[in-house]
């Protein structure tokens, strides 16, 4: 019998032939990755193992959540986490100043091969499937453990075959697709599968398309999102890994749970509304939502391809005067090219903020908190009743055209109402 892109590669890691759904194996893992909340107590447990780290070189530590520090408990954090890392000589150690949004700096950095089996004490650890890897979130206790023996263990998940055709129309983007895709499955549709996705469309995707596509996987519930290995894949690997690596294709007669078919020529731009991802609807189906605050940034729409569709619209236009509108790059690599191209001016003069890559806002942390009975539209990834602030605000979620288009108008609104 056939197997997955992701029943390959976890088998590959088990050392086995073969390995099928359902199935509890133990893995090696490439990367063990932990932020400045996730971290910490993962520290804790491993100093308790008294062992030694498994590969200084594949672990990964970003202060990412509350850096730079927002208060003294997150100082703390972020404090805990350095001084793990200086004293195990953690290689790939990113602090404030050279870091980024983790999901958005480690494919970024080279961090990221196809084939990998990688694990994060962050659920949107399964970003990294755009890459033709096998990428998914764990507890901090698992990163622990994975930290002192380079495994973990693994219930080898089912899969569902998303079949992406044509090419998607102007202002529509990968978030789109994932909130279509979302929308018609909901907000538990996959639990515990492998989104695995095929199609000729594949080809029409960027590879920040993809990102977006992958991170947001966990929303429908999934174990991981996973590409395969093309063209695009390989240009985006260029230049920026000298490892070899071994890209992974899906058996022709793998099995799937189901195949659910999406034409991209027939994708339109959409908002999640509160308080759930599953919650989509057309944007030129809304009524005239007012909106206090616009979030552009986050490891879903934080790259130098969101900053540029939203400058696109931003450009020689204003930020209304009732709304907030707050754009985060998503490493510093971003942030130079967006002010190298000119985005940042643009923003600026537009009446806009522009911040250091954080995830800040995103969890309700900081830079961006919403006030009782406040809306805002935001190009993150989660939508649930007070994850941007107090439990009366609302939140959201669309891609940066929407969003940009949002904070000229004033109320949640289409990309064509301010750009004739």
């Amino acid at each position: 019998m056939g197997m997955t892109m992701t029943e390959k590669i976890l088998a590959c890691q088990a050392g086995l032939t073969q390995v099928n759904a359902g199935q509890l194996i133990q893995c090696r893992v490439d990367l063990v990755l932990g932020n400045d909340i996730t971290a910490p107590p993962a520290i804790h447990e491993f100093e308790r193992m008294n062992r030694p780290i498994f590969d200084r070189e594949k672990i990964v530590l970003v202060p990412d959540h509350f850096a730079p520090n927002k208060d003294i408990k997150s100082a703390q954090m972020c404090k805990t986490v350095r001084e793990f890392a200086n004293r195990h000589c953690i290689t790939n150690y990113f602090e404030v100043g050279r870091m980024g949004i983790e999901h958005v700096l480690l494919p970024e950095q080279g961090l990221v091969l196809p084939g990998q089996a990688i694990i994060g004490a962050d659920s949107h650890t399964c970003t990294y499937g755009a890459l033709n890897a096998f990428a998914t979130g764990v507890g901090s206790t698992d990163m622990a453990a994975a930290m002192a023996t380079g495994q973990t263990w693994f219930k080898v998940p089912a899969a569902i075959k998303v079949n992406l055709t044509g090419k998607m129309p102007e202002w529509v983007s990968g978030k789109d697709v994932i909130l279509t895709l979302i929308g018609l499955i909901g907000v538990d549709g996959a639990r515990y599968q492998s989104l695995e996705f095929f199609g000729d469309g594949v080809a029409n995707l960027t590879m920040a398309d993809r990102l977006t596509i992958a991170n947001m996987a966990i929303e429908a519930g999934a174990k991981n999102g996973i590409f395969p290995f093309d063209e695009i894949t390989k240009n985006y690997l260029d230049g920026r890994v000298s490892k070899p690596y071994a890209p992974v294709a899906a058996d022709e007669d793998a099995e799937y749970l189901q195949t659910i078919d999406i034409d991209l020529s027939k994708v339109s731009p959409v908002v999640a509304l509160p308080h759930l991802p599953e919650n989509v609807r057309p944007v030129s189906e809304l009524d005239r939502i007012g909106i206090q605050q616009v979030i552009i940034g986050s490891c879903t729409n934080g790259r130098i391809e969101d900053l540029a569709q939203a400058a696109k619209i931003l450009q020689g236009r204003t930020v209304h005067p009732a709304v907030r509108l707050i754009v985060i790059p998503g490493s510093q690599t971003v942030y130079l090219e967006a002010v190298q191209r000119g985005y940042t001016e643009t923003f600026v003069k537009a009446g806009a903020v522009v911040s250091t890559p954080t995830c800040g806002p995103c969890l309700g942390g900081y830079m961006g908190i919403l006030a009782e009975g406040e809306r805002a539209v935001a190009t993150t990834n989660r939508n649930f009743r007070g994850r941007m602030g107090h439990v009366d605000s609302e939140v959201y979620l669309a891609g940066p055209a929407i969003a940009a288009a949002s904070a000229v108008t004033g109320y949640i609104a289409g990309p064509w109402e301010v750009v004739k």
